[in-house]
């Protein structure tokens, strides 16, 4: 089973407990996923969808708000305000009413619903990617602001002449998973991410500490070709005191660090005292080479 399922079928079995929650959670349900037809002179209301989990949910939220699973298109539809009472007409499928996800637990129960009918989340092990698909530009903004309200980067594109409402980063992921109470899945993809974190810091460690091995050893090698050019065209014994102490020791100990050399001097000599008298016998040598 696909992680996605795994967060579809967690939230089947959660439901608000109060009836406004509810009621947000079907409206979304039937805006993203109900398909509406005449039946013997009426209406029947079926949810398009070969979801398990979906149909689950649907048939949860009937029984809470109706106390039937066989509630009629007409009682649902009122009761989501997508039916005009006195015009005796349906307003439209697109939309949730703004007065069913005035409340924050409302607007949480919305995201669940459509994520239920018409979303997916990526396996965290390959990606981080969370969708619902819409399909109006209408709908993707309001379900964009709607996830805006909770401090979530969710973004609109269009595909295949549908609008899709996405996020990317990781941690709005977790947050939505929170704000839409799948609390197992959450915890799982928090493993997946504290392992990926470490391993990429781990990685960060090693590249670096690479880097400056290589970038010492370079370093060393240069040092040891100015020394061996000065000894081989005007000699050691040219050089001051102090510098010939410290270049007779880089050849004897090419791979040790500066720090490290340092303490083999009489009287020691830290790193940047080491660094400068190495450096001034570069200056030294690239002096011999122009003159010649």
């Amino acid at each position: 089973m696909s992680f996605s399922s795994d967060v579809k079928k967690e939230l089947a079995k959660q439901a608000g407990k109060a009836r406004h929650c509810q009621l947000a959670e079907l409206s979304a349900i039937v805006s993203f996923s109900g398909k509406l037809s005449r039946i013997d002179g009426g209406l029947r209301l079926t949810i398009d969808s070969l979801n398990a989990a979906l149909q689950e949910k649907y048939q949860l939220l009937l029984q809470q708000l109706f106390q039937t699973k066989n509630a009629e298109a007409l009682t649902i539809l009122e009761s989501v305000k997508m039916w005009d009472v006195p015009k005796n007409c349906l307003k439209s499928l697109d939309l949730t009413d703004g007065l069913l996800i005035q409340q924050s637990c409302c607007r949480r129960a919305f995201i669940r619903g459509a994520f239920l009918a018409c979303g997916s989340v990526s396996n965290p092990q390959k990606a981080y990617h969370f969708e619902i698909v819409c399909g109006t530009k209408e709908k993707a903004r309001q379900l964009s602001n709607v996830m805006q309200s909770f401090g979530v980067d969710a973004r609109m594109v269009e595909r295949k002449n549908h609008q899709v409402v996405y996020v990317k980063e990781g941690a709005h992921i977790v947050d939505l998973l929170n704000i839409m109470e799948a609390h197992v899945a959450l915890m799982n993809l928090e493993n997946v991410r504290i392992v990926k974190e470490m391993r990429n810091f781990v990685n960060r460690q090693v590249n670096c500490e690479t880097a400056n091995i290589n970038k010492t050893v370079s370093a060393a090698v240069r040092q040891v070709e100015d020394i061996l050019f000065i000894k081989n065209t005007k000699g050691l014994e040219s050089l001051p005191k102090h510098l010939r102490e410290v270049a007779g020791l880089r050849l004897e100990y090419p791979d040790v660090s500066l720090k490290e050399l340092g303490t083999y001097l009489d009287p020691p000599v830290g790193k940047s005292g080491v660094n400068h008298r190495l450096r001034r016998i570069s200056e030294i040598a690239a002096g011999i080479d122009l003159e010649r």
